[in-house]
């Protein structure tokens, strides 16, 4: 069953964060993950959340999302974004 990641990403140090995003596909890909957004337009549909930046990732299951999230590559691209942006994120099964 695949697993999706949702991070809300509010950035304070755009030119700090620009080395996080130049580093995180490779780190997405080894762990087996995708993009399937990134920081594109949104639209609030319904209550008052308004996230400043929205990423989806997918992943074949929610043991590989977590496996990717620990691994020593992700963790590596982590570091560079210390500092420059707030993240909330969660990992979700899918059907």
């Amino acid at each position: 069953m695949p697993a999706y990641v949702i991070i809300e990403t509010d950035i304070h140090d755009p030119e700090q964060y620009e080395r996080y995003k130049a580093a995180s596909p490779a780190a997405v890909a080894a762990g087996d993950g995708r993009f399937l957004a990134r920081g594109g337009e949104l639209a609030v549909l319904e209550g008052d959340w308004n996230p400043p930046r929205i990423v989806v990732l997918e992943f074949p299951d929610l043991e590989t999302a977590k496996r990717w999230y620990e691994s020593p590559g992700y963790q590596e691209a982590k570091q560079l974004r210390d500092g420059a942006a707030n993240l909330r994120m969660v990992a979700v099964e899918g059907v």
